[in-house]
């Protein structure tokens, strides 16, 4: 079974607030983008969340975007065996160190999780930290969540309240 690791992390010390996947999935890992596979809602929920087109914009301009609108992104697992790309794949996993790196971020309010896997994994590494930040758990953005879009995006659409 193929070992996938995370990407770097997208933040900086103006982050206010951090969105945390699971783990990229083959589309992403192949074009080495968060959020790649073009049925992924990420790029259009933020779109909705910032009233920003993120979609118009290439890549590097994005993750640009994001840091200008103080959003950060990053992935609860750092390194896992996974055959494709459904969380419900992922075994033999490392986590990411997520306390050390919010203790990095000075304006951190909020944390958000991408999905149930990266709530599930997020909080339990998280754990003592619901006092110092509002933590969220987000519908996945995922095409493998089949939740209609207006509903994922109404969900989406509290991130607001941390910006």
């Amino acid at each position: 079974m193929p070992s996938k690791h995370s990407f770097a992390p997208i933040v900086d010390n103006n982050t206010r607030l951090l969105i945390l996947g699971s783990l990229p999935g083959d589309a992403s890992l192949a074009l080495q983008q968060y959020y790649a596979h073009p049925q992924n809602r990420f790029w259009h929920l933020l779109s909705d969340v910032l009233q920003f087109d993120l979609l118009a914009l290439d890549y590097p301009s994005r993750l640009q975007s994001l840091l200008t609108h103080h959003v950060g992104l990053w992935d609860v697992i750092a390194q896992a065996q996974r055959k494709g790309s459904l969380d419900s794949q992922i075994r033999d996993r490392t986590n990411n160190d997520l306390l050390a790196l919010i203790n990095t971020l000075p304006q951190l309010q909020a944390i958000a999780f991408n999905g149930a896997t990266a709530a599930k994994i997020g909080h339990k590494l998280l754990d003592g930290q619901a006092d110092r930040y509002h933590l969220l758990a987000l519908p996945s953005s995922s095409p493998a969540y089949t939740l209609a879009y207006p509903l994922k995006r109404d969900a989406w659409l509290h991130l607001r309240d941390s910006l």
